[in-house]
């Protein structure tokens, strides 16, 4: 049986388990952003930073962030779940993606999970979310990130038509000492 919003919202412990990784999936009530194309965008949850996750039609998950940025992150709900449980990390990846450069992205994604070692509540709830949701390990889930967002062609526009800029942002670790120590 595929993976859906519905089989996980059914099960509260996965639900409690996603929080712990700032994904909620009770999403807003008032629409806040339009998508080109979409005429009844299906917002499926959000985040601790007003973002919003949002099941396309295409079976794609788009995030739109609060701060003007959008762009599909996942090509079908599982892999989104899998990035998630992956990489909890994986806005802070984008954040530190050198203007979407993959090989800094890597690079970000080691210096992250450096800093995540010793954080056994999150290594619990990964583990925790495969066992319920029989979840294998990705592939190369900072590549699958990458490559959503490269060929996102999603136009997310604010309430007042503006449009939304790319998730890819220009920093790199090098820009943050404790990450910048982490991947020594």
């Amino acid at each position: 049986m595929p993976l859906t919003p519905e089989v996980v919202t059914a099960d509260r412990a996965v639900l409690a388990r996603l929080a712990s990784l700032d994904v909620s999936f009770v999403p807003d009530e008032e629409p806040w952003f339009t998508i080109d194309g979409v005429e009844n965008p299906r917002q499926i949850g959000s985040d601790g930073n007003g973002g919003a996750f949002v099941l396309l039609p295409s079976q794609d998950v788009l995030y739109v962030s609060s701060e003007g940025r959008a762009g599909i992150v996942a090509d079908s709900f599982e892999a989104f779940i899998q990035l998630v449980v992956t990489r909890p990390y994986w806005l802070d990846i984008l954040k530190f993606s050198g203007g979407g450069d993959l090989q800094e992205m890597r690079r970000a994604a080691e210096a992250l999970e450096a800093t995540l070692e010793d954080e056994d509540d999150i290594n619990e709830a990964r583990e925790e979310i495969r066992k319920r949701l029989d979840l294998g390990e990705a592939d190369d889930p900072v590549a699958a990130l990458y490559e959503a967002i490269a060929a996102s062609d999603a136009i997310v526009r604010a309430t007042d038509g503006s449009p939304f800029t790319t998730l890819f942002n220009r920093f790199s670790i090098d820009n943050n000492p404790i990450l910048r120590n982490a991947a020594a």
